[in-house]
């Protein structure tokens, strides 16, 4: 495909590199050209240098035989309207706008053809939340992902010694749990993808993925690991869009504090939230504060300030003294990378976030959700099966018929509202929601060709 990029911040040049390492043919478009620079060393792109709303910019990147626009510079109206301009001068075919403000984002009709001619809005700041809000709900996970409007959940957990399962085989989960299909799509021991079948045992220590309906997940979890406690204390650290969003998600059925440096913007929050939610002002780093509102209690404590080291400070701080769980936002994946799974529990980069959302709208196929997994080098996708036998490679097949790629695994089927966990007999029909792990996303086009229709399929 070709397409071009409205921005080059971090959201910007980490769907560049996504793309680009697909084989599209990207272009940039960016009014500093260090930054154009810099990308243009390290990928194989082009690179336009300007404001991307002029015709001029846009005509110089390509836009008139370009098949998507995807806007996603740090201001609304930029990318609102670099929309509007790609469709109306140019008939770029897609458009897609990140847009921070709620306001903006809920306005349909702002967004229509009588608006700015946008296809898809993705907000950054709600697709963090979303993530933030199902780690909080299951406090013993990693990742945890839904696919099917929720009735599958794909989560990551690390086994510990004296689970269940752990030193056992993979097909001991049949004896354990008679009643429950599941799958282990995936496994990893010390950071290396482990090849799964029955026989492979679970170490201490190792990442493993499972996937079951979404109602059975606690009690997979609990075969790997102890469960927690319900979560009922949060503690979050910054007032931002984020921590705004996350506190009124969660006020209604946690207890929240919220620490805010800004003596101002604590009083902003302090108006739109409900009563039930403390707003502090401070210092999250300060200890005497933290002593002071009891963190040792507190059940999850969430760093989500603009600066990645008070994150990180922050949640150390809050773990040392005795915050059971503390999750960080650093917007350095460089940094996410590095502190992941030591003191601080999870280490969540929000272009990895705003990236699964963008690539449900740019991959081939039927695609419902697509989802980032180990810092963007692994995928799980879901794709809506279509076509008939004569048309499709995978429709009337059973999975062993199809021959997936190595390196990837469908690991469910959703048929109607029937979930199905899918083993080497499992049928493929057409309309089947199937949900796919890719251990490496170079794989992503063999994926997307395996579930292509033929050229001619109404």
């Amino acid at each position: 495909m070709k397409i071009i990029i409205v921005g080059a911040g971090r959201v910007g040049a980490s769907l560049a590199e996504s793309l680009v390492s697909e084989h599209n043919d990207i272009t940039l478009i960016d009014p500093d050209p260090t930054v154009l620079a810099d990308l243009q060393d390290r990928y194989d792109l082009r690179t336009v240098q300007g404001n991307g709303i002029l015709p001029r910019v846009l005509k110089d990147a390509g836009a008139e035989d370009a098949d998507m626009l995807v806007a996603v510079t740090r201001s609304d109206e930029t990318n609102l309207v670099a929309c509007r301009i790609a469709a109306s001068m140019f008939n770029v075919p897609r458009r897609i706008a990140r847009v921070r403000s709620p306001e903006l984002a809920e306005q349909a009709e702002l967004h229509g053809d009588a608006g700015f001619n946008v296809d898809h809005v993705i907000c950054p700041e709600q697709s963090v939340t979303e993530h933030l809000e199902r780690l909080i709900e299951f406090p013993e996970a990693l990742q945890v992902l839904q696919f099917a409007a929720g009735r599958v959940t794909l989560v990551s957990v690390k086994a510990f010694a004296g689970g269940r399962m752990v030193s056992c085989p993979i097909e001991d989960f049949k004896k354990h749990l008679p009643d429950i299909d599941l799958r282990v799509v995936a496994l990893f021991r010390e950071n290396q993808p482990v090849a799964v079948d029955g026989y492979t045992l679970i170490q201490p220590g190792d990442e493993v993925f499972c996937m079951a309906a979404t109602r059975h997940i606690r009690t997979v979890m609990a075969e790997l690991r102890r469960l927690y406690k319900p979560v009922s204390k949060v503690m979050i650290a910054g007032g931002g869009n984020i921590g705004l969003r996350l506190a009124r998600a969660l006020e209604r059925d946690y207890q929240v504090k919220l620490i805010e440096s800004d003596r101002r913007r604590c009083d902003e929050l302090a108006n739109q939230l409900d009563s039930r939610t403390l707003v502090l002002h401070g210092d999250a780093t300060d200890e005497d504060l933290l002593a002071d509102e009891y963190v040792q209690e507190v059940d999850t404590f969430v760093a989500l300030t603009s600066d990645d080291e008070n994150n990180i400070m922050s949640s150390l701080l809050a773990k040392r003294m005795g915050a059971r769980r503390v999750v960080s936002l650093i917007q350095r994946k460089v940094y996410a990378e590095l502190v992941q799974g030591g003191q601080i529990d999870v280490a969540i980069a929000p272009s990895n976030a705003t990236l699964s959302e963008l690539l449900r709208h740019i991959r081939r196929g039927d695609v419902v959700a697509v989802y980032r997994l180990r810092r963007g080098i692994a995928e799980a996708i879901e794709i809506v099966v279509h076509g008939d036998r004569k048309s499709s490679k995978v429709v009337g097949r059973t999975v062993e018929e199809i021959g997936m790629p190595k390196g990837t695994v469908l690991g469910g089927l959703v048929r109607g509202d029937e979930v199905i966990m899918a083993h080497h007999d499992s049928r493929i029909e057409p309309e089947d929601h199937v949900i796919i792990f890719v251990e490496n996303r170079k794989l992503v086009p063999s994926v997307e060709k395996l579930f292509q229709v033929e050229v001619g399929f109404i």
